[in-house]
């Protein structure tokens, strides 16, 4: 998971600047997964109550995902309704 240290609700009140940073942290969360063999990602963000966000601090999911695991080939919503 990436945070922002600022805090704020949802990625659309994002600055430039923190943009930048979590696509720093997105590169560099990658590279410790690919060193763990994750074979593709699950990346995503929840912005408001009504799409599943319920921690009110903008966060965005990176989740590893690897061949031969129960919920391979599908998609975001399929992995948290599945609770995996």
């Amino acid at each position: 998971m990436i945070v922002p240290h600022r805090h704020i609700e949802t990625p659309f009140e994002l600055g430039a600047d923190e943009w930048s940073e979590i696509g720093e942290a997105l590169a560099f969360v990658k590279t410790r997964f690919d060193k763990a063999g994750a074979d593709g990602f699950t990346v995503g963000w929840n912005a408001g109550a009504v799409a599943g966000q319920d921690v009110f601090h903008a966060h965005l999911h990176v989740i590893a995902r690897f061949e031969g695991e129960p919920s391979e080939g599908l998609g975001i919503h399929a992995l948290f309704r599945s609770g995996r």
